[in-house]
């Protein structure tokens, strides 16, 4: 699998994902401030790459230049975690990956090397346990899948969307090694077609079948009895079980239940924010007009024309037939991290 982002001689490189999967791009992100950019500006996406990403920039930050005293490094330490926490709202993972680096900065330490050095192994301790993570998540989800489905999945919750083999996908992924997958439905996912641009690539691969379809038309496979299972990535996951992701998450989740679909989200327990008590509290992030007018820098409305672009929408509990975690499977009411 490709490697979404990459460290190589004390700089961080992050896989340019907007020119997927026509040109493949790494961007060279030597500062936190750059780091920061890619999340923003949607070149790296994904809720657990994201908190990858961000863990990464604040390792980057301690590296930026020499400092006096432990005292001035945990100062700018606290301006880049600021500025890698405004980039993008919604996902939880940042704020979990920024938190694990904050609990370290607050600590004692004796000299600059010495926290540069606790931080150093942390944000690769994040790194490397973001890929068994989600290996168990496919493992877990994958004795969930009958011989022969047919999944339907939105946007991408693959290996580009975490540091390595990915969440929905990583299930899909599972299943089909043990010769349960005989066909994957591919929302194209509007207006920035990670389903299209993405997902497709990722399975392609692999060598997992697939069809590609207009985000509107899963309805129509759903009543053709077309769709065995759905499995969707999370952003964010409220305690009781209530669940942001990618824009139109929800349509697919009512339409599921009024076909008898099982609706599978499959996440991190990083993803799950127990301080939230129901998905009416998540941010939602909005996004510009340009990226629903435009596609690939090619305008499709008229000048002048206003859009809106909510990222992410919630899916209720009451949708979601189990959520899926490295921890086990959990009916949405019974989120545990036990």
């Amino acid at each position: 699998m490709i490697k979404t982002l990459y460290w190589n001689q004390n700089n961080l490189y992050i896989l340019d994902q907007r020119l997927l999967p026509l040109k493949t791009k790494y961007i060279l992100c030597n500062n936190h401030t750059k780091v920061a950019k890619t999340i923003k500006d949607m070149a790296i996406r994904g809720a657990p790459a994201i908190g990858v990403a961000a863990a990464f920039g604040v390792y980057i930050a301690s590296c930026e230049k020499s400092f006096n005293s432990v005292k001035e490094l945990k100062r700018h330490l606290e301006k880049a975690i600021n500025l890698l926490g405004s980039t993008r709202p919604t996902a939880v993972n940042l704020f979990w990956a920024l938190d694990r680096m904050q609990s370290l900065i607050r600590g004692s330490y004796k000299s600059v090397d010495e926290l540069r050095a606790r931080l150093k192994k942390e944000v690769f301790d994040i790194f490397e346990n973001d890929v068994q993570v989600n290996k168990k998540i496919g493992a877990n989800g994958a004795r969930l899948i009958r011989k022969n489905s047919r999944i339907l999945t939105h946007c991408n919750a693959g290996a580009l969307a975490t540091a390595g083999y990915g969440t929905a996908l990583g299930i899909i992924r599972s299943a089909f090694e043990k010769r349960k997958v005989k066909m994957v439905f591919v929302d194209e996912t509007r207006p920035y077609l990670q389903g299209a641009r993405l997902t497709t690539w990722e399975l392609k691969q692999e060598g997992i079948p697939f069809v590609l379809i207009t985000d509107n038309m899963a309805g129509h496979f759903m009543q053709m009895g077309a769709i065995d299972a759905i499995i969707v990535g999370a952003d964010r996951i409220a305690s009781n079980g209530d669940v942001a992701n990618k824009i139109g998450t929800y349509s697919l989740a009512v339409l599921a239940k009024h076909h008898k679909i099982p609706f599978y989200v499959a996440a991190p327990t990083s993803s799950i924010d127990f301080s939230i008590s129901c998905g009416s509290r998540i941010e939602i992030e909005e996004r510009s007009t340009e990226e629903v007018v435009n596609i690939n820098r090619n305008r499709i409305a008229p000048i002048g024309t206003v859009a809106r672009h909510p990222a992410f929408d919630v899916t209720p509990n009451k949708y979601i037939t189990a959520i899926i975690t490295e921890k086990g499977v959990f009916k949405p009411r019974n989120l545990t991290l036990s």
